[in-house]
């Protein structure tokens, strides 16, 4: 395990520290999934609840970034015209 100096009179694992902050209650659910998937997923030894939940982890990222994007999608496209008005502001500094 890699250990990370925090304080120099404090170390703290690295890998029970990640593990201590995704810890948190699940809950029971009920969900209606392919059968044949479910068939190959169990003879692959797939862990279906871990699966599940990492899609689920998936799909609500994705489903906050589309709602974030509509949100802002005015201020986006009024910082993207200044932009193309005005170009850059500190474009002159850019060594690229």
């Amino acid at each position: 395990m890699r250990m990370i100096d925090a304080h120099p009179n404090m170390r703290y694992g690295l890998r029970s520290w990640r593990a201590d902050m995704n810890a948190q209650p699940k809950k029971a659910t009920n969900l209606t999934l392919d059968a044949s998937l479910i068939e190959e997923a169990r003879t692959l030894d797939v862990n279906l609840s871990r699966a599940a939940e990492e899609g689920l982890r998936v799909a609500v990222r994705q489903a906050r970034a589309d709602r974030w994007r509509a949100e802002n999608a005015e201020a986006l496209a009024s910082s993207n015209a200044w932009v193309e008005q005005h170009g850059l502001p500190l474009a002159r500094y850019r060594a690229f």
